[in-house]
């Protein structure tokens, strides 16, 4: 018992249920990057693998594609970006596809993103070459096949003039614009000047107007 008056000590209140500490959300890194992770590196990977598997016809068909891939649908460059890159891997050694994939990997996910993007787009001509080199050298006289090959052939140069259009609306615009345009184009279509030598020259002549233009 307890004298009147006195009441024994009584433990704290807690309340029923506290809440969670809210956790901290996930930033970009200095460098712009979304946080690495398994899930950002597979989507690179089965991007670049679906480009890769379904577009035949070399890096030039596959521009359109790569444009809504990386632009249009995962946002992962901007349009701007996106002809920059072109010029770029135009301009660098090796397959524009897979420098392009490169870039967007090394963008997004640094090394880790840089080599799952490329393995992405490889892996598919690889397993494709090496099946149909096996076989092709038997089927090559072949009516069927040789119809076919005429077929994608027709097929490739359309999926390259897609690119052209679709491209070029963005990037020529002004009269000057269109003047290098021409211009590069008969150095490589009529005079046969090397693809780097026209992006030199290009790149050359848009510097000295952008000078003229500061002036």
């Amino acid at each position: 018992m307890t004298e009147p008056g006195i009441h024994p000590p009584t433990e704290p209140s807690t309340p029923a249920s506290a809440s969670p500490a809210p956790s901290a959300p996930s930033v970009p890194d200095r460098k712009g990057r979304p946080p690495l992770s398994a899930k950002l590196l597979f989507q690179l990977f089965w991007s670049t693998f679906s480009i890769g598997a379904v577009t035949f016809g070399g890096g030039y068909a596959m521009v359109s594609v790569m444009d809504k891939k990386f632009v249009e649908d995962h946002h992962w460059i901007s349009e701007e970006e996106m002809m920059d890159l072109l010029a770029i891997a135009e301009m660098t050694p090796g397959p524009i596809a897979i420098n392009a994939s490169t870039y967007v990997g090394t963008k997004m996910a640094g090394l880790p993103g840089a080599i799952a993007a490329t393995l992405g787009m490889v892996l598919p001509s690889f397993f494709f070459i090496t099946l149909l080199s096996s076989v092709y050298l038997q089927f090559k006289e072949n009516p069927t096949v040789a119809a076919a090959l005429l077929g994608i052939r027709a097929g490739v140069v359309a999926l390259v003039l897609s690119a052209v259009f679709k491209l070029g609306k963005k990037a020529v615009k002004k009269p000057m614009d269109w003047a290098i345009c021409l211009l590069a184009f008969a150095a490589a279509g009529l005079l046969d000047l090397s693809a780097i030598a026209v992006i030199l020259a290009a790149g050359a002549t848009g510097l000295a107007l952008r000078r003229k233009e500061v002036r």
